[in-house]
């Protein structure tokens, strides 16, 4: 009798957590994600807009707490960030021109809904 209901008392422990794990996973909110949009051609001294979608599941991401760029030209020590706003549903943009052509390297930094999501693009300005 002892032992039996050792095993009963052990199987519940099992099952309650396995249980427990199981709602811990489902609660587990997703990701924030950033795509980097750009235009496919960026001239020397034009203004462009930079931008920064950002999501979660299928849901626009409207409330950041923080979406800066980064950007540098390449073999410069020197980052310039700038702060984006939001500027559409779940679009967070900057508008920029470049004085000098050459190959560019630029990084968004969202924090949103307690995460951080860094996603970095080279692009060439001609």
């Amino acid at each position: 009798m002892k032992s039996f209901l050792v095993i009963l008392f052990t199987s519940i422990i099992f099952i309650l957590g396995g249980c427990a794990q199981e709602s811990k996973e489902e609660s587990l909110p997703e990701m924030v994600d950033v795509e980097i949009v750009i235009p496919e051609v960026i001239k020397k001294g034009e203004t462009v807009a930079l931008k920064a979608r950002i999501t979660q599941g299928k849901e626009d991401v409207n409330d950041a707490d923080s979406v800066q760029f980064e950007i540098w030209k390449e073999g410069q020590e020197t980052h310039e960030k700038l702060d984006a706003k939001n500027t559409e549903s779940g679009i967070y943009a900057i508008q920029k021109s470049f004085s000098e052509a050459g190959k560019y390297t630029i990084i968004a930094h969202v924090t949103a809904r307690d995460m951080h999501n860094m996603p970095k693009m080279e692009f060439i300005v001609e």
